[in-house]
């Protein structure tokens, strides 16, 4: 049971973490204002609300199967987790937050732009990390071969 919670919690997180980096990039290079304002509108919510759960769960849910587990491709996850937290908590949530807040404003100054850029770069650093979880984790279930 907690091999298909951390399962499902770990892929709705990539998912979401990918759906908000390939809507915003979409919503900037081919929206309008008003699309970019509702872009930044969703991913705060119900985005994050979505989003912050599933990786507190795929966090906890993998400290507790790692406690059984050891090896290289273990310690890969358990490396990877601390910089996808990090990035999360002190990089996206509070950009995600503030672009809401400037793009609601209309303020789409240049501000915004270097945020939105750092958002992205960092987002798509932690979609990264994530997916390599996701493919570690396939090789600890012997769903995918190797490791």
């Amino acid at each position: 049971m907690i091999h298909k919670l951390h399962r499902i919690a770990a892929v709705s997180a990539f998912l979401c973490v990918v759906t908000f980096f390939v809507s915003t990039v979409s919503a900037e290079v081919f929206g309008s204002k008003e699309l970019i304002i509702l872009v930044k509108s969703l991913v705060v919510f119900p985005g994050l609300f979505i989003l912050v759960p599933c990786i507190a769960t795929a966090g906890a849910t993998g400290a507790a199967l790692s406690k059984t587990k050891k090896g290289r491709v273990v310690d890969g996850k358990k490396k990877r987790m601390p910089f996808i937290a990090i990035n999360g908590v002190f990089v996206l949530v509070p950009a995600a937050m503030f672009l809401n807040y400037k793009a609601a404003a209309g303020a789409f100054d240049t501000t915004f732009v270097a945020i939105q850029i750092i958002e992205l770069i960092v987002g798509a650093v932690n979609g990264a990390l994530m997916f390599l979880n996701i493919r570690d984790g396939k090789k600890l279930t012997g769903k995918k071969k190797g490791g």
